[in-house]
């Protein structure tokens, strides 16, 4: 895997983790219901299962995509158009996200690792989000070691950004910001998510003609 590649990987790696979605909801509640511990526990189990669809959806791909070409255009349009969706959604937010923080009632380590895992191995748009993300960079890797740095960024990128969100929600001040600003968060959220969107669908055209 080139620089480039690896590059444009790790970018769209983490504009995906840090788009708004029930993932960072999630992650946030624990966070706030049981301090650092239970964040980090949250953050990582969902690391995990990010890394568990990566693996899956690199095989997957692989083999399937060589035989069947077509079927990558059909993912890749259904990717993009899910990721457009989520776009308009969070475009037209009220700033959902920061609205919905609160504390709630604290519980143990293992219930907010168990709910962060089950939150990205349960979720059919992470699936969706993985087929589209992964599809322009299949075909561009063999090697062995370039296929297990596939796998391991989305997995590292997912564990510090949300190590990073845990971090951020210690501090009562940012906290506060974050509620004040949640419109124009979730507004830059939708943009990037949008612009996205085109990306795959210029990568997907480009590699049908």
């Amino acid at each position: 895997m080139t620089l480039t590649i690896w590059l444009s990987l790790f970018t769209v790696c983490l504009l995906g983790a840090m788009s708004p979605g029930p993932s960072l909801v999630t992650v946030t509640k624990h966070s706030l219901a049981g301090g650092k511990p239970n964040g980090f526990a949250a953050a990582w189990a969902h690391a995990f299962g990010i890394g568990v669809y990566a693996l899956i959806s690199m095989l997957g791909l692989a083999v399937i995509f060589h035989q069947l070409p077509w079927l990558f255009l059909i993912i890749s349009y259904a990717g993009a158009a899910y990721l457009a969706y989520l776009g308009f959604n969070a475009l037209r937010s009220k700033g959902g996200i920061a609205a919905k923080l609160g504390a709630g009632q604290t519980v143990s380590v293992w219930q907010s690792a168990k709910e962060g895992l089950l939150i990205s191995l349960l979720s059919p748009k992470i699936a969706l989000f993985f087929a589209a993300l992964f599809s322009p960079f299949v075909a561009a890797v063999n090697a062995v070691e370039g296929q297990m740095l596939m796998v391991a960024t989305p997995f590292l990128v997912d564990g510090l950004w949300y190590t990073f969100i845990t971090l951020m929600l210690s501090n009562s001040h940012i906290l506060d910001k974050l509620r004040r600003h949640a419109v124009t968060i979730d507004r830059l959220s939708g943009l990037v998510l949008i612009a996205l969107a085109v990306k795959i669908l210029f990568s997907a055209s480009s590699m049908a003609v």
